[in-house]
């Protein structure tokens, strides 16, 4: 762990920064690493709330965590992957974190256990004041900046979602929610039931499997999963073949464009993705697994996100009868296990309830301007970016049908676009408005709709707090790397919406 010196951090805290960036997670090593190739004469520090860097790579560390797309799209487009298997294991992840922040000297700005509880826009000094709490003790900092970036995520780091199980307190096993995985917990030679069906569960189940007498994946209701290699073999030949300079790019466009294909096709084409997924599990699982019951959900691809498996590793457990998978209703937990719905017993020594995350906005830190809070549910987002105004804020919110870093890469550029453009014209204030810019007549009465369209149940639980977005541009989000890429990189930063003072 980094450490600063406290003199350093009371020097850094009354001067005013160009650039304040809240989290040292992918996102904000990104904005960091872009800003110190695009902008050196900016001025910026990091806040991290945690004691290391990499956000929830480093948060979670239960068996098997590894990343749910391949690693040349989740990682930087201006720092090539090198390993081999684009699947990669947390640990890998974290060392690419850190070796990145380590090469364009980001790791020197980074503040740890510095979190940000509130922030305030000043119009007329043109500048957010922040409060901050350092450490155990509580103590405050006051920091100032003229832009602030926000790379806080979007869950609940201190509490995952738990739904409300009729007799957990009767269990006499052990409970472990990922979130919060025990260091020490033995599962060797267990039964283990892990409830849920997302990217948690199927990476958990088959890692669990490996030491665990046996494991039950226990899903209210199934997942679309897709199977892929670890590893990329087309993108193997392209790296032995091509320099880097060369070759990381291709494979990246590769990557990219099947992503894009394939949830394009899944949306356009639902009935035929839905027996290319069936037919997947049925392939890996044999004739004999009840792949309708089990592996073929009620919605359809892609209104929920899918999850990705390596290798085949989950339906290979399931077939070799290291694992199994149940699904029905929980009616109770018991001393021993759970009661089902159907009057089956589950008999258990360890639950995991892999049951999603709480959704938590800038890590509920309070955002007033000139004084007045800022309700997000009422704001209009603008460009998957910025919300309407909020002056001189951007906040970095990856894609949810493609990899992250793809809109977080992008975010980052058009940052360095307005700094710039802001810096050549003598502007104090970026602002995307519904009431003030000159297209506001015409954004007035756009229709509005919730700012991520998945049915998931952490979506649907945080509605009432989530932005929404416009059903025109620039309010709108593509949710399509090309179109943002264009409209991002080379679109007109007055653009109608924007208001530059």
């Amino acid at each position: 762990m980094q450490q600063v010196q406290h003199s350093d951090i009371q020097d850094k805290a009354r001067r005013e920064l160009d650039v304040l960036i809240i989290g040292a997670g992918l996102s904000g090593i990104g904005v960091a690493s872009q800003l110190a190739q695009k902008m050196p004469d900016m001025c910026y520090e990091i806040l991290e709330g945690r004691e290391r860097l990499g956000g929830t790579w480093d948060l979670f560390r239960y068996p098997g965590i590894r990343s749910d797309a391949d690693m040349y799209t989740f990682g930087y487009a201006f720092r090539p992957w090198r390993q081999a298997k684009d699947i990669a294991a947390a640990p890998d992840i974290l060392d690419y974190l850190r070796e990145t922040a380590e090469t364009y000297g980001v790791d020197r700005h980074i503040h740890y256990q510095h979190r940000v509880i509130a922030a305030d826009w000043d119009s007329a000094a043109a500048r957010w004041t922040l409060t901050v709490t350092v450490g155990d003790s509580g103590e405050k900092q006051t920091w100032t900046c003229r832009f602030l970036v926000t790379c806080t995520g979007y869950y609940d780091y201190q509490k995952g979602y738990v739904p409300e199980f009729e007799g957990m307190e009767d269990f006499q096993g052990t409970i472990a929610h990922p979130q919060h995985w025990p260091e020490d917990l033995d599962y060797g030679d267990k039964r283990v039931v892990v409830i849920g069906s997302g990217a948690t569960a199927v990476t958990l189940v088959p890692n669990l499997a490996r030491k665990a007498a046996h494991v039950t994946m226990l899903q209210r209701s199934p997942t679309y999963i897709f199977d892929r290699p670890a590893e990329d073999a087309v993108a193997l030949t392209i790296k032995r073949w091509l320099p880097e300079r060369l070759g990381y790019p291709l494979i990246r466009l590769k990557n990219i464009v099947l992503t894009l294909f394939l949830f394009t096709w899944c949306r356009k084409r639902p009935e035929a993705a839905r027996k290319f997924f069936k037919d997947m599990a049925r392939s890996a699982l044999g004739p004999d697994f009840d792949v309708d019951r089990h592996f073929t959900p009620p919605y359809d691809p892609w209104d929920q996100r899918l999850c990705m498996i390596p290798d085949s590793d989950l339906f290979n457990v399931l077939r070799e009868g290291q694992a199994s998978v149940v699904t029905d209703q929980i009616e109770r937990f018991t001393t021993s296990g759970i009661a089902l719905k159907s009057g089956e017993q589950l008999e258990a020594d360890i639950i995991v309830p892999a049951t999603g995350l709480n959704l938590k906005l800038l890590d509920g830190m309070t955002l007033t301007v000139d004084g007045k809070a800022v309700n997000f549910a009422e704001r209009v987002n603008y460009r998957g970016m910025m919300f309407s105004e909020v002056p001189n804020m951007m906040h970095i919110f990856g894609y949810t049908n493609a990899p992250w870093t793809l809109k977080a890469d992008l975010s980052a550029a058009y940052l360095c676009r307005m700094l710039r453009h802001m810096k050549k014209n003598g502007y104090r204030m970026a602002m995307p408005s519904l009431r003030e810019s000159p297209s506001a007549g015409r954004f007035r009465d756009m229709g509005r709709e919730p700012i991520v369209g998945l049915s998931s149940g952490y979506i649907q639980r945080a509605l009432p707090i989530l932005p929404r977005q416009g059903s025109m541009m620039p309010w709108r989000n593509h949710d399509n790397y090309i179109k943002d890429r264009i409209a991002i990189r080379y679109g007109r930063l007055n653009d109608g919406a924007m208001v530059f003072r």
